[in-house]
């Protein structure tokens, strides 16, 4: 996990394997097969292709955020964060973590499917999916029904 953020609830370093196998559906959209190289994670996700070209055999860094503050996590009742001045379109406002990353995504954790020996966690950001699967235990922290923001970097 990232040192002092606590509002990161994953974070790993991902090999593309495959990007459209099943062909694309969209012009902009593609969807990437990828494999984490510290906790052996499987992630299928659609993005972007036009704002973040990526390519077959590249790495990248994917956390999982509940919240763009540096500072730790606010306390369950929301205090210590404003959020109408986390982020904003025009530039103003606190700059966050998104600033470490390349390529960001706001969206919701809408299933969780528990096995016995894998678990796999589904996020959708606006129509784009993502399917996150491996041990429960490097997915703790991801939880059903929360909002989640996805950031890339190469």
């Amino acid at each position: 996990m990232a040192s002092g953020l606590s509002h990161i609830v994953f974070n790993d370093e991902f090999t593309i394997d495959e990007i459209d196998k099943e062909g694309r559906k969209f012009d902009r959209v593609s969807r990437l097969y990828a494999k984490s190289k510290n906790y052996e994670m499987d992630l299928t996700l659609d993005y972007n292709n036009e704002l973040y070209p990526l390519k077959g055999g590249q790495t990248f860094t994917l956390s999982l955020a509940t919240s763009l503050s540096r500072g730790s996590a606010p306390g369950k009742d929301g205090e210590g964060e404003d959020k109408e001045q986390l982020w904003r379109p025009d530039g103003k406002g606190q700059k966050g973590i998104e600033e470490d990353f390349e390529y960001v995504m706001f969206g919701k954790v809408y299933k969780f499917d528990t096995g016995k020996e894998v678990s796999t966690a589904y996020a959708s950001f606006g129509g784009l999916l993502m399917s996150l699967t491996g041990s429960f235990r490097h997915m703790t922290n991801i939880v059903l029904g929360e909002s989640v923001y996805v950031l890339l970097r190469r």
